[in-house]
């Protein structure tokens, strides 16, 4: 009886453990939503039973008939204008910089001349740039657009060099040992280890632009999600104003998941820490 008990616990000892159920892509979702349903209603119960006065927070149910009547006017305008510069700031800022911090974390020699100078232009405010913006190049798309380039420049720069600066140094040494040329050596050693770092970069700049739109919108322009933000606030109409938050909140959050997308799929190959359950 006892041996036959032995064995028992020895086959229960040998049995691999059952790893937990990894939480479907529809269970993370909802997760997701839990916070902000929970503030919203928390949100509609005290503006309801007076704690909050209306004129200052509007209860979420009368931000939403807002939202549903500027949808059925003018918030495809300002959303397609405010989008559009934000796609073309970001694609110019993004560009330059992804050039920069190559060029920079590449060599020491660009790295002490350009350095000094990009340290003191990004500690620069936002607001700061927007009168000399507009004294050089007026009042049109040309200001708004670089600014929102400046804006998403420098946090790309600083991940991309620091990716690159972060690069083991025996790969280095494989691909000398290998005799890689430099163009062999960037594509099959630089640019796949630095890709984390660089869509972090990407990210956090494509957030900033964002950012540095509603600068430039709220100072000149006749449309956007900015001057929406500003017609609100002139006007005395919060629920406007945070309508106009609300919809920068849901561009930017799907335009963050659009490069989450790409990122998940072009570094799919890495056995990375998902965190616990």
């Amino acid at each position: 009886m006892s041996d036959s008990r032995a064995e028992t616990l020895k086959s229960e000892e040998a049995a691999p453990t059952a790893l937990p159920a990894a939480p479907t892509r529809w269970h993370v979702r909802l997760k997701g939503l839990a916070v902000p349903v929970a503030v919203l209603l928390l949100l509609e119960i005290v503006v309801r039973i007076g704690w909050v006065q209306s004129y200052q927070m509007p209860a979420p149910s009368e931000i939403f008939t807002t939202l549903t009547d500027l949808a059925n006017g003018a918030l495809w305008k300002h959303i397609s204008a405010s989008l559009l510069r934000v796609l073309s700031g970001f694609a110019i800022g993004a560009s330059l910089a992804l050039l920069f911090a190559a060029w920079v974390g590449l060599s020491r020699e660009a790295e002490a001349y350009l350095e000094p100078t990009f340290a003191g232009l990004r500690s620069i405010p936002s607001l700061a740039w927007v009168p000399l913006l507009l004294l050089w190049l007026g009042i049109g798309e040309t200001s708004k657009i670089v600014l929102i380039a400046i804006g998403a420049f420098f946090p790309v720069y600083l991940n991309g060099v620091a990716a690159i600066r972060g690069i083991d140094r025996k790969l280095v040494e494989v691909g000398k040992m290998y005799r890689f040329s430099q163009r062999q050596m960037i594509l099959h050693l630089f640019l796949p280890a630095a890709l984390p770092g660089l869509f972090t970069g990407l990210r956090s700049g494509l957030s900033l632009a964002w950012m540095f739109l509603v600068a430039a919108e709220l100072i000149a322009a006749t449309k956007g999600l900015g001057y929406l933000l500003s017609d609100g606030r002139e006007t005395s109409r919060p629920d406007i104003v945070l309508a106009a938050i609300i919809v920068l909140a849901l561009l930017g959050k799907l335009s963050d998941g659009v490069l989450a997308m790409l990122e998940k799929r072009l570094l799919a190959w890495r056995d990375t820490f998902k965190g616990n359950q």
